[in-house]
Parts: C-alpha cells; structure tokens; sequence
C-alpha cells in the first residue's frame, strides 16, 4: 500500500488537492474582510440566511462565510485560521473526519463548519469529551460566533431542564457525549412534549471522534432504577469461582481438527481466552457448578441466571485487575478508563460484572439495576443528519469509521512540519531488563536537563517505575489515576527542564505540554514508551505530546516479550528468535523488522476488538430498530395527534387475536372454546354477553361472530366516552397509553437483555446465534405489541374520573438515576409504577422468555 501511494499519491493528498481551490478563494477574500467594518462583518450573517432563504446552498456560501469567520478570529481571539485549518474546516462541513496533529488547533478549525451550519437555524452541537471541554470551548470559541450575531449555548452535567432547553435553542450548543446522549433519552420518557429539551439532531462536531465513537462503543448508555433483586448469588458465584481451578487447553485445535469434529481436550475447571476476554467452564466445571448449586442439570434454561453469575465470577477473579481495571477507593469500585487512564466514578460495569468485583474485593455489593432505557454511542450519533469529527489519531481505525458510521478519514497536514525523532522500538525478553533500560535512559537525559515523559499503560507499572526512579535519586511526578487531582499542575510543568513525569494513558488526551526556555536545544520533550498498547492510535496519543507546531522532539518505546500484547497476540514466534540466536536478557533488539511485528501484533488487536465492536453492534440493531418504532409512535401521542382511530384499530385487533385462539384448529362452531375466550377476551374489553344460542352455532362463522363482538365493544366504548366526556376521553387515551407503553417498553429491554445473554447457546445446536436472537427479538416485539394493545383496553374500559378532577399524565419514570454503564450511586427511590396481573401470553416473570402459559403459568 506504501508503494502504491508513492506512486498515485494517497487518497488524502487527492482530497486535500480537489478542496485547494476554495482554501485559496478564502485567503483572496482576506484584504475584502479586513475593510468591513465590525458592524458590517457581524451583518454577514444576515444576509448569508437571506440567501440561503432564496435558494442558495451551505456549498455556495461556504468560501465567503470561512473568510468572515477567519477575520471574526483574529478581531476577537487574535487569532486567523491558518491554511491547513481552512482544509480541516471544509472537511468538517463535508461530514467526514480530520486528522490533525496535537497542537494545530482543532478547536479554532471548528468554528468554521459550525458557523457556516448554523446559518441555517437548524443548530449544531459540538461535542467533547468531558464538562470543562464544553464549558471552556464554549467561553473561549463562543467569542467568534457572538461577534457574528449567534447565540450559543453550554450543556452541563448540573443544568436543570429549563437550562437545557435554552442552551438546545442555541445556533451552537457545546457539550459532552455523555449529556447529547442522555437528554436524547430523557426526552424519549417525558409525557408532555414541552418537557422535552433537544430540537432535533441536525449536525454533529465531535472532537476526539475516535474516543467516542471508538473507545466507548462498547458501553452504552443507560437510564436506570433500582432492581429489587438480591445480591446474594454474586457472593456464592465469586466463592466458588475462587476453589476453581484454571485450565488449558491441551494440544493445538487445529483447522482440520475443527473440521473433523475432533473432541478438545481440555484440563482444569474453566479455560481463560485472554484475545476474546472471555471465561468458559469445561465438563469438569460444570460438574463443581452443579455440585455446588445442586443442580441436576446445568443447562438448563432455568439454570440460565446461575450459569450468568458463574462466568461473570470467573471474568471478574481472572480477567479484570485491581490497579489496571479497577482501583477500590473509599470501599467502592472505580472503574479506569483504559484508553485515558482517568478514573470514572459513578460508571459501573454493566451485566453485574461491577457486582461481581464487589463481590471479589469483598466491598459493599450493590443491587443491580432495572434499565429504564439505553442506546449506545454508534447508534445515537447515527441518527445525526451530518456528523464530523476530530482527531490526531483516526486513520488506524478508517475501515471501522467507515463501516459503522459511513465517515472516510483525510489526514491534514502539520501547518508547520514535524520534526521529532521516533527511534525504533527496543525489545527485550524479560519485563525486568526492559524496566532496567527505559530507567538508564530516563536517567542519561534527565542528567542532560532534558524532560522526559514517561507513559505506561497501567497504575501498577506507574508505582513499579517510581520506585525505581526514587532508587536511583530522580526526581519525579506520577501522574496516574490515583493521583488525577494534581494533573493541571504535573503537566504544566513536564516540559521544563530537567522535569520527569510518569503518566499512564492520562497524557494522552486534552492536555498541551509547551516547552521550557532552553529545552528545545537540548532536544524538547522525549518521550518513552514502557509497553506498546493494544491499539495504535494510543500510542500515537502519547508519541503526540511532544513535537508539536514544529518543536524537536524524540521517542521511543521499550518492549518486552513479556508484555501482554506480544505474549497474547505477536511474542512466539520473535520468542523463538531470540532462543534460536541465543541472546542474552540484557541485550536489546533495535530493528524495524520487530517495530513491524509489534505493529502486526497490534493491527491483529485492532481488527479483533473492531469484531467484538461489531457483533455489539448488529445485536444493538435489532434492539435500535424496536426502539425507533417505540419511541415514533411515542413522538405522535406526544405531539398530540387523535388516538380515537388508533384505539378503535386496537378494539378491532384484541377481538380479532381472542375469536382466532378461541376457534383454534375447530371445524365447528360447537367446538370453540368460549371460555377461554371469557377469560382473555373479558379481561381485556368487560363484554357481559359471549354466549351464543344453539340454534346458532350451526350457522356461526368465525368473521361474522369477530364482527359482532367488536361492535359490541365499539358500543361499550363509545359508552365510557359519553360517561367521560369526548374531549376529556382524548386526554386519557394520550395518559394512558404513554404509561402503558413506558411500562410495557422497560420489561421488553430486561427480557431482551437476559435472552442474549443466553443466546450463544444457540451456537452449540450448530445455529447462528445472531439470527436466532433475529428470530426471538421479532416474535417478542410482536408480544410486545399486543401487551401494549391489550393493558391500553384494560385500563380505558375501566376508567374513572372524579367531578371537578383535572386529568393530568404522570411521569412514568421518576426518581431514576442517569448514568453511564450501570450507574445506580445517584438513584433516588426506585420506580414505583402499578403492575398488571401477569396474563397468560405476557412473558414469564422467572426470566426464561416463554410465554407464562407455557411455563410457570402451565398449572396455574
């Protein structure tokens, strides 16, 4: 591919070639702009919508809107766009991704796209990765935009609604991904459509795209109550995940092997696939999981929650480590972020995989949650009309942005070139002796004067390094989760001279290190590695720090076969490298050919976890699908459309479903089942009269008895709405069928969760787990419907107002705790809502997914 780009050029270099054009017809307009009076620029504005109103498009404007935006700049900020942020500008506008280095000002090009979108009135959100982001960008950017006549807003974490909605009704709204998310949820609960805060999902700025879209696509967000069930099972999983014993494989499942149906061999209680980061019992632990819980069968589906309990156990003891995952701080569980380093409180772990560590660390173990709703970050920001982002690192992960969200990547060049030096990996066989040099080579620069940052990629390697530092009398700052508090004053300072700072993945986003006086011709800022990261893009990040706008720079990462990554994914075959040429453990390797393997280990990691994120993903679809007709039908009843049609359809649908399961397979008429249609059917609509004379039965066809039900039906509705009130009756349909869908949508996402988790059992009746979950999902969706259909009757035919009552909707979920994961620290009360009886075609409170007539309802 390198070759080939030699020759034709790569496709970014075309891109930016085809774009020039306009960049030059920018920087003409610059002596015209620098004429305008303040008044006269801001008037831009004007006139820009009073063409866009003609018929003019964004694309017509958008030379002449950058050049107004790029004097507005330097008349407020002091600052003009340079070139190369003119091309990053337009490819924002374009809906694709920029890749700009650390330090070439990201947030300066984004001013560009986000005024020219905003013209329309239709606003833009940009998004970023936590509250001061939002908050400064908004302050410190929102200069520029309210020079030019828009108005902007800010979307914190502690805004109340009212807030919210005001900052929404902003040309620009600045805010993180997290509250975006979170407020598109919120509004998809509340029951009178003023209470919603967002306008619409227009265009989308996101900065640090891959973070969001990337890093945190594998956690969703979630909306949640508390659940009443007990904790008491992670106790008993986690003491017997502690007895068990864990296991191999024994010899090398081969192709031909899988082909042949060979038997594996396995040893021990329960196998550890570190790629897959996954725990799986083999025949002798499910024996002990039987042993211990006394069960006759294992998998059976009623075994399906202890089965759940037992694996998270084992993923929690032997696949999630303390000061690396985790740190327990105050008698809780924090979660570290991997990819920064920083800690997350209030995030949990979600498919109690947070309770199990509980359980593990022997801390308090919370209740889990009751998920009122979620959505995940892939398909939240797909629903954005046009969408671009913003990184120094993307074009690692390009195939994946263009897979999952349509969105190519084009790589801006540096305004001014990089000059730091990126030496060649060193690799060594033992973590001891790669330690031992990265701290004679902390040490030989920081003699020199030179600062030096040191990255690790977790809290235990940060510790271990600073004890060896402090040994050798160097002075030093850590910088790691533990220690976040102090990072505004640690990184201020790791460019002066002399200055050692050891940072996990922290150093890699938001902050800019600028160079002490005299340190440049020492060399600037190095940079050293102790472990290359699963993904490249981190090490990018950290690589970034130094060199930026032109500044010298150097780095180097330090590797050893020891390493998780080569031991997991690259390290057997350059093990045998180094046996073969008889190297001693202090004699490091400083060769392409091994940066390459280390590279190919990581690209291996990468297409690996894009597989994991994908199969996410296309389970995610089937429920986004469901959820986006939910939350559409929703929209209507909120927005205040006549349901009397929609409710007489249901009346039309309940009798039609009752005759049909009624009649059955029956040829005549005698052999109907009426009560069991006196049973469904009358709990539904409160008919009295079903009977049918036996001079009739000979005669009686399903349709004609179908017709004269539902006119009976008809009759007794139209008998409560004269008993309501017409208009009032419009009001109660609207309050109820919104709780009744609220309701009925909560149980759906609980049973949906716990059938996928179940569902890879499908895999070992040699079927396609994801299509069976297709299959499942569909006829739930459709028993979905039907509850829906049948608590909306229910509850209509039964109603009650008092005299002098206003009718008012209650808010179906109050007292819930927003959160990420499985946040449930900030749940109030839990939700308290007034449950139907289970009927006989609801779904099975024991979680099996059967229907209650066909399993705990059977003798009922």
């Amino acid at each position: 591919m390198a070759f080939l780009e030699k020759i034709f050029g790569s496709q970014s270099a075309k891109e930016l070639k085809r774009i020039q054009p306009q960049v030059d017809g920018i920087l003409a307009l610059e002596p015209d702009m620098e004429k305008l009076s303040d008044e006269e620029l801001r008037g831009k504005t004007i006139e820009f919508k009073e063409r866009l109103d003609k018929g003019e498009t964004l694309d017509d404007l958008l030379v002449e809107a950058y050049a107004v935006v790029r004097e507005a700049a330097q008349r407020t900020l002091g600052q003009k766009h340079f070139p190369v942020q003119l091309l990053g500008g337009i490819i924002l506008h374009q809906g694709r991704i920029a890749e700009m280095k650390t330090g070439e000002g990201k947030t300066l090009t984004a001013t560009l796209p986000s005024y020219l979108n905003a013209l329309t009135g239709e606003g833009v959100h940009v998004v970023t990765v936590n509250d001061y982001l939002a908050s400064r960008d908004a302050e410190w950017m929102g200069q520029i935009h309210r020079f030019l006549g828009l108005s902007v807003g800010c979307i914190l974490n502690p805004m109340n609604n009212d807030e919210r909605r005001e900052a929404y009704a902003c040309d620009i709204t600045y805010g993180t991904n997290n509250e975006f998310g979170f407020d598109y949820l919120r509004d998809n609960m509340v029951v009178y459509q003023n209470k919603m805060v967002q306008r619409g999902l227009k265009y989308a700025i996101i900065d640090e795209v891959d973070s969001i879209l990337i890093d945190e696509a594998r956690t969703p967000l979630i909306i949640s109550g508390r659940s009443g069930k007990s904790t008491s099972l992670y106790k008993q999983a986690d003491m017997l995940a502690a007895r068990m014993k864990k296991g191999r494989i024994i010899g090398e499942q081969t192709k031909l092997a899988q082909l042949m149906q060979e038997e594996i061999q396995e040893e021990g209680d329960f196998i550890v696939d570190e790629k897959e980061k996954a725990c799986s019992l083999t025949a002798d632990g499910v024996k002990k999981v039987e042993q211990y819980f006394g069960l006759s069968n294992f998998s059976d589906p009623e075994n399906a929650e202890i089965a759940h309990h037992v694996n998270i156990a084992l993923k929690a003891r032997y696949l999630m480590f303390r000061d690396q995952n985790y740190v327990v701080k105050d008698g809780q569980i924090v979660i570290v972020d991997e990819f920064t380093g920083r800690l997350m409180p209030g995030r949990r772990y979600s498919d109690g995989l947070h309770q199990a560590i509980e359980a593990k660390e022997n801390v308090e173990v919370k209740r889990e949650s009751k998920t009122l709703a979620t959505i995940t970050f892939q398909n939240y920001f797909n629903k954005y009309e046009k969408k671009a982002g913003m990184t120094g690192t993307a074009k690692t992960e390009e195939n994946e942005f263009q897979q999952i969200y349509g969105m190519d990547v084009v790589e801006i060049p540096p305004n001014r070139p990089v000059v730091r030096i990126d030496h060649p990996d060193m690799v060594f066989k033992t973590k001891k002796e790669k330690y031992r040099a990265a701290v004679e080579d902390i040490q030989d620069s920081h003699e020199k004067g030179q600062p030096v940052l040191v990255g690790t990629i977790t809290i235990e390697d940060s510790e271990l390094l600073s004890k060896m530092l402090k040994t050798k009398g160097i002075p030093h700052n850590v910088l790691n989760a533990k220690f976040h508090e102090r990072e505004a004053q640690v990184v201020a300072e790791a460019g002066q001279k002399g200055a050692v700072t050891i940072a996990t993945n922290m150093a890699g986003r938001g902050t800019d290190i600028k160079l002490g006086d005299g340190v440049a011709e020492l060399g600037g800022l190095k940079i050293i590695g102790t472990e290359r990261h699963e993904a490249r893009r981190i090490d990018n990040q950290l690589r970034g720090r130094s060199g930026r706008q032109g500044d010298p720079g150097e780095s180097r990462f330090y590797v050893s076969m020891e390493d998780d990554l080569m031991r997991i994914f690259g390290g057997e075959r350059m093990t045998k490298v180094l046996e073969t040429f008889k190297i001693p453990e202090d004699t490091p390797i400083e060769d392409k050919t091994f940066s390459k393997a280390i590279e190919k280990a990581q690209m291996r990691v990468e297409e690996n976890n894009f597989g994991i994120r994908k199969r996410l993903l296309e389970y995610d679809q089937v429920m986004n699908e469901q959820r986006e007709i939910i939350y559409g039908e929703r929209r209507k009843v909120l927005e205040g459309d006549d349901l009397r049609d929609e409710i007489m359809r249901m009346i039309e649908d309940v009798v039609e479903r009752s005759v049909a399961e009624a009649v059955g397979e029956a040829k005549y008429a005698e052999e109907w089942n009426f009560r069991h249609l006196r049973d469904e059917l009358c709990s539904v609509i409160p008919l009295t009269d079903l009977d049918v004379d036996q001079k009739e039965l000979d005669s009686l066809t399903q349709q004609a008895y179908t017709e004269r039900l539902t006119e009976k039906a008809k009759e007794l509705y139209e008998a409560k709405e004269q008993e309501v009130q017409p208009d009032r009756m419009r009001e109660v349909e609207r309050m109820i069928l919104l709780r009744v869908v609220d309701n009925r949508w909560m149980d759906h996402i609980d049973i949906m969760d716990q059938m996928r988790q179940g569902i890879g059992l499908q895999a070992y009746a040699q079927k396609n787990p994801l299509d069976e979950y297709k299959f499942v999902a569909y006829d739930m969706f459709e028993e979905l419907s039907q509850h829906i259909q049948e608590d909306t009757l229910r509850f209509l035919y039964r109603i009650r107002i008092q005299e002098n009552q206003e009718v008012e909707r209650k808010e179906v979920a109050q007292n819930v705790s927003t959160n990420r994961g499985e946040d449930t620290s900030k749940a109030k009360k839990p939700v308290k809502r007034a449950e139907p009886k289970v009927g006989r075609n609801d779904p099975c409170p024991c979680g099996s997914g059967k229907k209650y007539k066909n399993c705990c309802g059977r003798d009922a």
